[in-house]
This record gives structure tokens, C-alpha cells and sequence, in this order.
């Protein structure tokens, strides 16, 4: 794994509804280093393999769609009822409820490995795992 500066986050928590606009990305990854090395494995096709491995494994399909529940529970747990009452008048409420890890509405896709693996960092979940080797040894994505 990549290190961190001590006491530096890598990792902040953004709030559901930023200048009045629903923001479903509720972690936000901040590690330049951390940032960079998923730059890298984006461009080298790391999407599009762990797309490929998730389309073939029913319980990786499974655990992906959990994994988004999970994220939208944990959404919902940080809102203030007045944050709630807003997104409600704002008609962003029931968006938000759609929407999983990164803002993605289709529990299936991978669209941003920097979203999955902030939301890793705090909750785990089976991007995030299957991309930590891939992190700590690039040279092994296959």
C-alpha cells in the first residue's frame, strides 16, 4: 500500500448538497500520491479489466450492488434532518437514493476507481479489495 504522510487525510467527507446541487460522491480521495497511482491504472485499462472480472462473477456482481446499497445507507446516516428537508424542496432527494458509490446509478458499472477506493479507505468494499494489489504492486494487474 501506498504511505501517507501522518495526519494527513486521504480521505475527506463531502456533504449530499453543495451549493444547492445533490453530490453524491460522499468520499472524496485527497492523497495526490494515492490520486496518482489510480491516474496510472486508469489509463493502463484497470476499469475496463475489473469490469471484465466483475461481468463474469455473479457473487462479485452481487457484492457490487451490496456495496452501493451500503454506500447510500451510509449517505443517508450523515444528514442533518434540515439537509434532508432541503434535498426534499430541492427535488435531490430521491436522486440521492439512486445513486451509489461516485454517483453512479447503475450498480454494475465501474465509472471512477478514485471514488470506490476513498469509499474503500473508510468502508471496505470489493472494488477497493480488488484493487489494493494492484495498488501496492502495479506491475501485477492483469
Amino acid at each position: 500500500m501506498l504511505s501517507s504522510t501522518a495526519g494527513i487525510p486521504r480521505v475527506i467527507r463531502v456533504a449530499s448538497l453543495v451549493d444547492e446541487k445533490p453530490f453524491p460522491t460522499l468520499f472524496w480521495l485527497v492523497d495526490p500520491e494515492l490520486g496518482y497511482a489510480i491516474d496510472q491504472l486508469e489509463a493502463g485499462g484497470a476499469i475496463a479489466r475489473l469490469q471484465q472480472l466483475i461481468d463474469s462473477d455473479q457473487s462479485l456482481q452481487s457484492d457490487m450492488a451490496r456495496d452501493h446499497r451500503a454506500h447510500i445507507e451510509l449517505r443517508n446516516s450523515y444528514m442533518s434532518k434540515a439537509m434532508v428537508d432541503r434535498l426534499k424542496s430541492l427535488d435531490y432527494f430521491d436522486v440521492l437514493q439512486k445513486r451509489g458509490i461516485g454517483g453512479i446509478e447503475d450498480f454494475g458499472r465501474i465509472r471512477c476507481l478514485h471514488t470506490w477506493y476513498a469509499a474503500h479507505l473508510v468502508v471496505a468494499n470489493c472494488v477497493g479489495t480488488l484493487l489494493e494489489p494492484w495498488l501496492s504492486s502495479p506491475q501485477a494487474m492483469v
